[in-house]
């Protein structure tokens, strides 16, 4: 359970190599997050580490990377500016609770629900929101005390050294893959912008920048456990609860949605209830020692698996790295150049996009196009949390819509003079009338057979279809009789009585989503 190198595809050299890409890349959207959350930029360095490394060992899915995330911090920044750090912390440690009770009442398995087009708009919206999230990159400081935006040479300077790490990410694995080619990008940019001692933003420019101080640095010491300083009281939970929910319910979706993304890349099968757990514990420990709490991120897995990273050892490394640059190397992480972190978060933005889904817009139902387009926007609009559940509602209405008019039936009259109906098709709520059309009880002989061999009885709506058919026979004075049931349709007998008859033997038991594949 615990063994590092869990994939035999990966090497220790691989490992260790993209972690420390996966480090130096960590450090800036750590700082940013944490300034977006209202906290001190070693609360966001802490979070990375802390949940960084316990994912990486507990969590279900070697090679995914997780940290401190933006969609987390959008709503933190409220709860940090109305009630204070302590009550970020203690929200962190009830949001840890609430993810490690999902993966153990095994409710990772549900993200197979979410239909593809949602994971295609998923992908782009994120994508394009990191994208977005490093055009901030491109500002200095006005004069006035404001951001704006750089103007030439500054921004000839910085553009230039953003291609050339693109160029090296892009160009390098043809000659070598000895090194990862990302971390050879930073290292060759940074001893170029410092051997020609190049006028260009640095990590520690940036952290200053963010947090107005002339003389901040990342230099830190180890995390330390303290309860977080807030009344024990009804009070308190009646704060940070509706927090926990969202942040629970955000930090799983993002991850879990990430983890399918990495399995597709990967031709492997991530746990979802492990990662569920894994994710849970890692916030609560956070909270407990000073983090922000996070869940994975997509852009610096992405890194990981491009830079070759597969095993538990890659994101164990990373956090290990990351902690090493606070305690001991900081004042070398301070020199990379920015630009080189934007270089690689840009190739990033390129490989996770799905350019794919251009060529196939028409040539999938527009209805499925819609939804990607849609998911994007609402991801880059809103949060994440938000856009999956809107391309799920969406899909789910417009899979309504579609089956609700694809209820039809075959009869047929046996030799006794019994008719026997077959419908074909899902009965539920949005086909129940299209259901009830198919009969005809004053036409109908005596004896009427409902055969469900063929249809699926997915809700109460259908049963109460079927108890509202059964009743229009008995006014009639007929015999209807159902056959093929599943059991819950069984509740049925105590309102039809003696007309209707169910053949127990062979009423199907129907799953919607089972809990073997999800681990």
């Amino acid at each position: 359970m615990f063994e590092l190198r869990s994939n035999p595809q990966a090497t220790v050299k691989a490992d260790l190599l993209s972690g420390l890409t996966v480090a130096l890349a960590l450090v800036p959207e750590a700082v940013a997050f944490a300034f977006v959350a209202g906290v001190e930029p070693m609360v966001g360095l802490y979070a990375a580490f802390i949940v960084g490394l316990i994912t990486a060992i507990f969590g279900g899915r070697p090679g995914m990377i997780s940290g401190a995330t933006g969609a987390l911090a959008v709503v933190m920044v409220s709860l940090v500016a109305t009630h204070g750090v302590q009550y970020l912390f203690a929200t962190v440690v009830l949001m840890g609770i609430i993810q490690v009770l999902a993966g153990v009442f095994r409710l990772g398995k549900f993200i197979r629900l979410v239909p593809h087009p949602v994971m295609l708009g998923f992908v782009n919206g994120l994508a394009i929101v990191i994208f977005l999230a490093q055009l901030g990159q491109f500002k200095e400081m006005g004069p006035e005390g404001e951001l704006v935006w750089m103007q030439s040479p500054a921004l000839a300077l910085m553009l230039g050294l953003v291609a050339l790490t693109m160029a090296i990410i892009h160009f390098l694995p043809k000659l070598t893959r000895a090194i990862p080619s990302s971390l050879a990008a930073i290292l060759v940019v940074t001893g170029l912008v410092h051997g020609l001692n190049l006028d260009t933003a640095s990590v520690v420019d940036f952290v200053r920048t963010m947090t107005g101080d002339a003389n901040a640095s990342l230099q830190g010491t180890l995390p330390s456990f303290a309860l977080p300083a807030v009344p024990l009281s009804w009070e308190t939970l009646r704060i940070i609860l509706p927090y926990a929910l969202i942040l629970a319910a955000i930090g799983l979706i993002e991850s879990l949605l990430t983890l399918t993304l990495v399995d597709e890349l990967t031709q492997t099968r991530g746990q979802g209830n492990r990662e569920c757990v894994g994710q849970g514990a890692a916030n609560v420990v956070t909270g407990f020692f000073g983090g922000m709490g996070g869940c994975a991120m997509i852009g610096q897995s992405m890194i990981n698996i491009n830079s070759g990273g597969r095993s538990r050892l890659s994101g164990a490394s990373a956090a290990l790295f990351l902690l090493a640059f606070i305690l001991f190397g900081a004042s070398l992480i301070e020199m990379i150049p920015i630009a080189a972190l934007v270089g690689v978060m840009f190739m990033v933005v390129l490989g996770t996009f799905e350019w794919s889904s251009f060529r196939i817009m028409r040539k999938i139902p527009m209805a499925d196009a819609l939804v990607i387009v849609l998911v994007s926007a609402v991801t880059v609009i809103t949060d994440l949390a938000i856009a999956v559940l809107v391309g799920v509602i969406v899909s789910a209405l417009r899979f309504a819509w579609d089956h609700a008019t694809h209820m039809t039936a075959k009869t047929e009259v046996d030799a006794q003079g019994w008719k026997s109906y077959q419908p074909q098709g899902p009965l539920f709520f949005a086909s129940v009338t299209s259901f009830l059309d198919l009969f005809d009880a004053k036409s109908d002989p005596d004896d009427v057979v409902v055969d469900f061999r063929d249809s699926r009885v997915a809700d109460h709506s259908a049963l109460e279809a079927i108890d509202t058919l059964a009743e229009r026979y008995l006014r009639e004075g007929k015999r209807l009789h159902l056959r093929h049931l599943s059991p819950e349709c069984r509740q049925l007998l105590d309102k039809a009585g003696d007309l209707v008859e169910v053949n127990v033997l062979e009423d199907p038991t129907y799953k919607v989503a089972t809990d073997r594949l999800a681990g």
